[in-house]
């Protein structure tokens, strides 16, 4: 039996009490499904932390019913389409203060998620480069962005 995505994340927020219509979207090698619900704070969490556990355990639930199933991205009301926008400016930003004054800087710490973001939103500039460095006692990693070594 191979897996519904949009279906698999109505029934999980239907159990869960979250009244919701979700639209699917194909992308690249995944799937996005972008949920739209009265609720929608609740559904995104405290700095999407909720909204990314909700596409962990839909992703888990697909991988159960069908090994071959394609990673889904949940999005609730556009949230990581801003969340991510917001994350480009703020990484290029930061190497502009690169490229201007010639030091590291340091972002906060990110999710892998996020990481990539920033990494793919500098990877074609010529003079700044990337590299991830664990912080310790987290699961996270901040992003150096340092001019690039010739």
């Amino acid at each position: 039996m191979s897996a519904q995505p949009k279906v698999t994340l109505e029934k999980l927020l239907d159990t869960l009490g979250f009244p919701a219509t979700i639209e699917e979207h194909p992308m690249d090698d995944t799937i996005l499904l972008d949920v739209k619900s009265e609720d929608s704070g609740r559904l995104i969490g405290r700095q999407g932390q909720t909204l990314a556990d909700l596409q962990y355990i839909t992703n888990r639930l697909l991988f159960q019913q069908d090994k071959e199933a394609p990673k889904v991205m949940v999005d609730v009301s556009g949230y990581r389409a801003q969340a991510r926008e917001a994350l480009v400016k703020k990484a290029k930003d930061a190497a502009e203060k690169v490229r201007r004054w010639g030091d590291v800087v340091e972002l906060e710490p990110l999710s892998s998620f996020d990481r990539r973001i920033v990494h793919n939103a500098i990877k074609d500039d010529p003079d700044i480069e990337t590299h991830s460095i664990e912080v310790e006692g987290t699961d996270k990693k901040v992003v150096l962005l340092r001019p690039k070594r010739m």
